[in-house]
């Protein structure tokens, strides 16, 4: 996604009346759904990078290879 737009720019070019459509309830929940698993996947790369360290840090290769490749796949989930 190149450019980021809010949903409130969205409405303002629709000519929003105050009426919650279906389209816009389901705009919303897509809005929402994409909100939530940005978030998911930003919390989750950061604590794999934590656990990374932590077996970085204990000399745990095989903690280490684990965590790498749970990280690798989530980055090429996108």
């Amino acid at each position: 996604m190149d450019k980021q737009y809010s949903y409130a720019d969205f409405l303002r070019a629709m000519g929003h009346t105050g009426k919650e459509s279906s389209a816009e309830k389901l705009l919303n929940e897509i809005y929402l759904d994409m909100f939530l698993n940005i978030i998911h996947r930003e919390q989750s790369s950061l604590r794999l990078l934590e656990l990374i360290d932590e077996a970085l840090d204990k000399k745990d290769r095989a903690a280490f290879l684990k965590y790498t490749e749970a990280l690798h796949q989530l980055q090429n989930t996108k």
